[in-house]
């Protein structure tokens, strides 16, 4: 699983560009829009460059081309229509594919390329919600089939972590801070998913209040110590693997246990809050279902 890979199965394309493996195949079949390799069991298999060629089919696709019309097109031509469309800066699917793209190739330029040209028009608040949370999503799932390796989540996420935390020092050193209360963020033991967290951490900073940053797998026993020094803390913590599912209720109410009290709050967000039992839970504990959700209530 952990070996780069650089030719793809047609489940694989399927996986990076939400077109369905029997449709690829009748493009192939009908327009010769792509020219796989076959290995001596006559399996399709596909280039990098392949998959970039049938990203960019499907953004064309996407924008009322039709296939037919398409595969008339030489390379050279199709680029070129990509970026008549996507010259209005609107073209979500394209960044999304382009990131997709540096992924697959370890290519920190095209990266940088593709996200100063989204800066052009949007703020980073409006890529990150717009773009980059799509493209966790797509991501997720793509190394659930094991479409992809640790080695490219890991690659993108460090990217999209460094631009978060530029913008955090950007707003730290302009916002005076609200010192009614303190945002302590912190991930559980064994969970390394960090960037909704640091993401989080600079929605906090944004609207002016301070925030001391823990990181990942820190012990509660450790989270307790904060309170010597402060009062009025929110507890952030975001659930993305960890606790399991049949931990998720006793982790929780351990957190209760060693942390609430004296105006202390406890938040949690992520995907396995979902079996935290909202009835066991105290009232100053609070589970927010998405980061539009917990923003509002900063």
């Amino acid at each position: 699983m952990n070996n780069i890979k650089n030719t793809f199965s047609i489940k694989d394309l399927e996986n990076l560009s939400g077109i369905k493996a029997h449709t690829i195949r009748i493009w192939e079949k009908r327009y010769d829009v792509l020219q796989p390799m076959r290995t001596d069991t006559n399996i399709r298999l596909y280039s990098l460059e392949s998959l970039q060629k049938l990203l960019n089919i499907t953004l064309l696709h996407d924008y009322g081309y039709k296939i037919s019309k398409i595969s008339t097109f030489s390379d050279e031509k199709i680029t070129e229509m990509i970026r008549d469309v996507i010259s209005n800066k609107n073209a979500k699917n394209h960044a999304v594919n382009a990131f997709k793209m540096a992924m697959m190739n370890f290519d920190q330029e095209l990266f940088s390329n593709t996200y100063n040209w989204l800066l052009e028009e949007k703020s980073f608040k409006e890529i990150f919600h717009q773009v980059f949370i799509p493209l966790m999503e797509e991501i997720g799932l793509l190394w659930q089939t094991d479409t992809i390796t640790p080695a490219h989540e890991h690659f993108i996420s460090c990217l999209i972590l460094k631009k978060i935390l530029v913008n955090i020092e950007k707003v730290e050193a302009s916002k005076s801070i609200n010192k009614s209360k303190v945002f302590v963020l912190s991930l559980p033991l064994n969970e390394i998913h960090e960037l909704g967290l640091m993401y989080l951490h600079y929605e906090i900073v944004s609207k002016g209040y301070k925030v001391v940053y823990l990181g990942e797998s820190m012990p509660i026993s450790n989270l307790k110590d904060l309170k010597k020094h402060y009062s009025s803390i929110v507890f952030l913590s975001y659930f993305t693997i960890q606790p399991e599912r049949d931990y998720v209720n006793d982790y929780v109410g351990n957190m209760g246990t060693e942390l609430l009290g004296d105006g202390t709050q406890i938040w949690l967000i992520g995907k396995m809050t979902q079996y935290i039992d909202q009835d066991l839970i105290p009232i100053d504990v609070k589970v927010f279902s998405s980061i539009l959700d917990l923003i509002e209530k900063i």
